[in-house]
C-alpha cells in the first residue's frame, strides 16, 4: 500500500457529514504539501478530539477544526480549548462559508475534496515543553495504531 493511499485513510464514525469529510481530504493534500503529517481525529489530553493534528519535520503542531456551515460554528465553542494542544490553530471550510464569521485569532483554510488554500496564516502561540511531548506520543501512537490495522485489520483493538 502506498503512502498516499494510507494517507487517505481516515477514520469515519458516522458524524461527519459529506462536505466535512471533503474539507479534510483537502485540507490534508495542503499539509502534505507544507510537509505535514497528518492524523485525523485524534483524542486530546482534554478529552476534546481534533479534527486534523499536522507535525511539521521540526515538531511544530497545527489543529485543524473542520466548519462545514455557519451553524456548525456557532453550535461548537470547544475549539477553544485546542489552542491550549498546538502551535498554531486553523479552520478549515468550504468556498460557501462566508470567512468573516471566524475568530481573527486563527488562521483559515479553504478547501474542497481536491485542494486547499490558505485564506489567513494562523497566529503562533508555542507550546510548552511537557505539552508538545505529550502531543507528540499521541500522534505518533494514534498513526502507528492505525498503520497496525490497516496491515492487519482482524487483529485485536489496542487501547
Amino acid at each position: 500500500m502506498s503512502i498516499s493511499s494510507l494517507a487517505a485513510v481516515l477514520p469515519v464514525d458516522g458524524r461527519q457529514s459529506s462536505t466535512a469529510l471533503a474539507v479534510a481530504r483537502g485540507t490534508t493534500r495542503l499539509l502534505h504539501s507544507l510537509g505535514f503529517s497528518v492524523v485525523s481525529e485524534l483524542p486530546l489530553a482534554s478529552g476534546r478530539r481534533a479534527d486534523l493534528v499536522a507535525l511539521g519535520a521540526d515538531g511544530e503542531l497545527w489543529i485543524v477544526e473542520i466548519k462545514s456551515s455557519i451553524a456548525d460554528l456557532r453550535a461548537d465553542q470547544k475549539w477553544l480549548d485546542y489552542r491550549l494542544h498546538c502551535d498554531r490553530l486553523f479552520f478549515a471550510t468550504t468556498l460557501d462559508v462566508p470567512r468573516e464569521i471566524f475568530p481573527p485569532d486563527a488562521g483559515l483554510i479553504v478547501a474542497d475534496a481536491f485542494g486547499a488554500a490558505m485564506v489567513c496564516e494562523a497566529p503562533e502561540h508555542r507550546l510548552h515543553a511537557a505539552t508538545r511531548k505529550s502531543m507528540m506520543l499521541a500522534f505518533a501512537r494514534a498513526a502507528a495504531l492505525r498503520l497496525s490495522a490497516l496491515v492487519d485489520p482482524e487483529a485485536p483493538p489496542q487501547a
